[in-house]
């Protein structure tokens, strides 16, 4: 008896957590749709002068809109690859010099070696 009443509270608990996930998600989408709505009502009633002082029409304005959004996409883009490069510089800078040190160990190992088959060869 005990554990069918376990299973039917585990049971409940696991709906009820599913339910209200489900209402979180659902009340993220209405208040993004609220967002998406505003943004475009706004888009909609702002107005633009083109470069003779003549108000634009939608298609143009959405079309300047565009390539407004194109050029701060580019700009993040830019940004984003060349912290990326950095990065990946400092990383390949840090290899070469683990490197450089590894050869200077092994020519001074190479030096002490000749020295030795040297001195081995006077005896």
């Amino acid at each position: 008896m005990k554990t069918k009443t376990i299973i039917e509270l585990l049971t409940l608990s696991s709906s009820l957590y599913v339910m209200a996930r489900d209402a979180q998600i659902l009340d993220k989408l209405g208040d993004i749709s609220e967002k998406g709505k505003d943004n475009i009502n706004k888009f909609m009633t702002e107005r633009q002068l083109d470069e003779n002082g003549n108000e634009m029409e939608f298609v143009e304005h959405i079309i300047a809109k565009v390539q407004e959004l194109k050029e701060q996409l580019n700009e993040k883009i830019e940004s984003q690859v060349v912290s990326f490069y950095k990065k990946i510089n400092v990383a390949h800078l840090d290899e070469i010099k683990a490197l450089n040190e590894k050869l200077e160990k092994l020519d001074a190992t190479v030096a002490l070696l000749e020295a030795r088959i040297n001195h081995l060869e006077q005896k």
